[in-house]
C-alpha cells in the first residue's frame, strides 16, 4: 500500500506549525525514488532528480542520500546541488535562454552541461573545442503533455535544438572538435503514453552514428502522478521492460552500449507533498457557497496555471454531511483552487488539505499582495521537522532601501 501521511498528522503539524504550511513526506520520496530503481533494474540507468520541482535544501539532501543525481535548469540550483552533496559529476545542468556567462560559470563547476541553442553551442565549441564534453538537447518535434504550456517538444517550443538542425549541429561539432557524450530530449510533463518515450528514444538510435563518442542517451521525465481519484500513473515498470528490450537490440546490431539518464522531478515529489491552509470564511451566494481560505494563489498556482486539479480534503471534519464548494484564496485577484467541489461540511476554522502539492507548490510561490511565504515541514521516520521558516514582515523589506 502507497504511503501517506494520516488526517492526524496533518492536523497536529497544522496545529503546531501554523498554516498556510507545505508538508513533505521523506518516505514517500524514496518509495517513489524505489519504483524507478526497480522498474529501470533491467537497463543501464541513472536518475538525476529534476530540482525545479522543489529545492528545499532538506529535500535536495534526503535525495542526494537515496543514491541520486540531479538535473538542474539555473546556476543557483546548481550551487544548491553542490551544497547538498551532490558531486560535480552527479549534476546536469540544462538552462535555456541564458546569458553564456552561467554556461562558464557551470563549467568551472565542472558539472555536466546540456546544450539546447545552436548559438550557445557554438560559442562553447569555440572556446573549448574537445576539452569539456557536453550533451546537446533535442527537440524531437513531438507533441506530448498534459497541457501546452508543460510540453516541450513540439515544433513551436523554445527549447531543444530542432532534428532538422542536425547539419548545422554536425558543421559544428566538426569544425570545433566539440565532444559529445550525450543527447537529450524531454517532450513534456504528464506524459501517460510510454510510446512517447519510445519514440523519442528511435529518433536519438538514429542520431547516435554521427557522434562516435556518445555514452549515454537522456529521455528526459514527464512520468504522469495521479491527481484525481482513480486516475493512473505512467506505467513505469512497462517502459522499463519495452526499454531493456529496445536497448539490448541496440547494442546487439551496433555493438555499443549506451547509458539512460532520465529526470523526475514530479514523479518524485507530488505525491509526498501536501498543502494544509485554515478556511477564514463560509460566504454563501445566490449561485454559490465559497470556502475562503487562508492562502491564494500567490503560494499555490497551479489551479490558475495550468488547470491543475488537486484532490482537497477536510481533515477537521472527516465525517461531516458532503456538501458542494467552490474553495478560493485571500488574494485581490481570481484565485480559485477549485469549483463545485464536493466535500464534507466545511465550517470556518476548518483545516483543509491539498494532495498532491509537493512539485511547483512552494517553488512557484511569490509575495504577491505583499503576502508572506509559508513555511515548509518535513516529516521523517514518523517527525515532522521545520526545513523553512514562515516568511515574516521584514523578509517583504530585505533588499530594499
Amino acid at each position: 500500500m502507497s504511503l501517506e501521511l494520516t488526517h492526524a498528522q496533518l492536523l497536529d503539524i497544522a496545529k503546531e506549525f501554523g498554516t498556510p504550511v507545505y508538508v513533505y513526506h521523506a518516505e514517500k520520496i524514496s518509495e517513489q525514488y524505489a519504483k524507478l530503481q526497480q522498474a529501470f533494474s533491467g537497463i543501464d540507468a541513472r536518475i538525476f532528480y529534476a530540482c525545479k520541482a522543489l529545492t528545499n535544501i532538506s529535500i535536495l539532501k534526503h535525495i542526494h542520500l537515496l543514491g541520486a543525481s540531479l538535473d538542474c535548469v539555473s546556476i543557483n540550483e546548481v550551487k544548491l546541488g553542490l551544497m547538498a552533496g551532490f558531486p560535480k559529476e552527479h549534476i546536469l545542468f540544462t538552462p535555456n535562454c541564458v546569458d553564456f556567462n552561467e554556461m562558464l560559470e557551470a563549467k568551472e563547476l565542472g558539472v555536466n552541461i546540456n546544450i539546447d541553442n545552436i548559438s550557445i553551442l557554438e560559442q562553447f565549441g569555440n572556446k573549448f573545442g574537445n576539452t569539456y564534453p557536453v550533451c546537446i538537447r533535442l527537440n524531437p518535434h513531438i507533441m506530448a503533455g498534459g497541457n501546452f504550456k508543460i510540453s516541450t517538444g513540439h515544433v513551436d517550443s523554445k527549447f531543444g535544438i530542432s532534428i532538422h538542425q542536425m547539419r548545422h549541429i554536425e558543421r559544428i561539432v566538426k569544425s570545433t572538435g566539440l565532444e559529445v557524450h550525450g543527447l537529450h530530449m524531454h517532450t513534456g510533463s504528464e506524459i501517460k503514453d510510454i510510446n512517447v518515450f519510445l519514440m523519442g528514444l528511435e529518433v536519438m538510435f538514429d542520431l547516435a552514428d554521427h557522434f562516435p563518442g556518445l555514452r549515454y542517451v537522456d529521455l528526459g521525465s514527464g512520468f504522469k502522478v495521479p491527481y484525481q481519484p482513480g486516475e493512473k500513473e505512467t506505467d513505469v515498470s512497462l517502459l522499463g521492460e519495452k526499454l531493456t528490450e529496445a536497448f539490448a537490440k541496440h547494442e546487439k546490431e551496433t555493438g555499443k552500449k549506451i547509458q539512460v539518464w532520465f529526470e523526475p522531478g514530479k514523479y518524485l515529489v507530488s505525491q509526498a507533498g501536501y498543502f494544509i491552509v485554515k478556511t477564514n470564511v463560509v460566504k454563501q451566494t445566490p449561485a454559490t457557497v465559497f470556502a475562503g481560505v487562508n492562502s491564494g494563489f500567490n503560494h499555490l498556482i497551479r489551479p490558475m496555471m495550468y488547470d491543475a486539479y488537486h484532490h482537497i480534503e477536510n481533515i477537521s471534519n472527516a465525517d461531516g454531511v458532503q456538501r458542494i464548494y467552490t474553495i478560493v484564496g485571500n488574494i485581490c485577484e481570481t484565485d480559485t483552487f477549485a469549483w463545485d467541489r464536493t466535500l464534507p461540511e466545511v465550517r470556518e476554522g476548518d483545516f483543509l488539505v491539498f494532495r498532491n502539492a509537493g512539485a511547483y507548490g512552494f517553488e512557484m510561490a511569490s509575495n504577491f499582495n505583499s503576502r508572506l511565504k509559508p513555511a515548509e515541514v518535513m516529516v521523517k521516520e514518523g517527525k515532522a521537522m521545520l526545513i523553512r521558516k514562515r516568511e515574516e514582515f521584514e523578509d517583504l523589506l530585505r533588499g530594499q532601501e
